[in-house]
């Protein structure tokens, strides 16, 4: 289960809740049968914690929600992608630590 500090995105609210946003957005692009989504699971929750009302974390099912995945070339899982003033500011993909996405996201602030 997420954090509760994680906002679930649909293709519906994709556009409003990260390409609108004031805030940069990190977005984990998962499946529920990806393991190295599984492991990057509990760090997504740690950072939507840590950097409440900074930045804002999403998660994304790219199994159900198939048109903001595609829209942004989603092809391996786990894929993260910090956006910032409705842009791609940074993009990582597979398995990284906790500090790579701290960096990345003070960067952006």
């Amino acid at each position: 289960m997420a954090s509760e500090n994680v906002v679930i995105l649909t293709d519906k609210i994709f556009d409003q809740e990260v390409l609108k946003s004031d805030q940069p957005v990190l977005v984990d692009f998962y499946a529920d049968w990806c393991a190295p989504c599984r492991m990057m699971a509990p760090i997504v929750d740690e950072l939507a914690n840590d950097y409440v009302g900074k930045v804002k974390v999403c998660k994304l099912d790219t199994d159900a929600q198939r048109e903001a995945a595609s829209r942004f070339g989603i092809s391996s899982i786990p894929t993260l992608i910090i956006f910032k003033g409705g842009k791609v500011a940074k993009q990582f993909t597979g398995v990284h630590k906790k500090a790579d996405f701290k960096i990345a996201l003070d960067a952006a602030l």
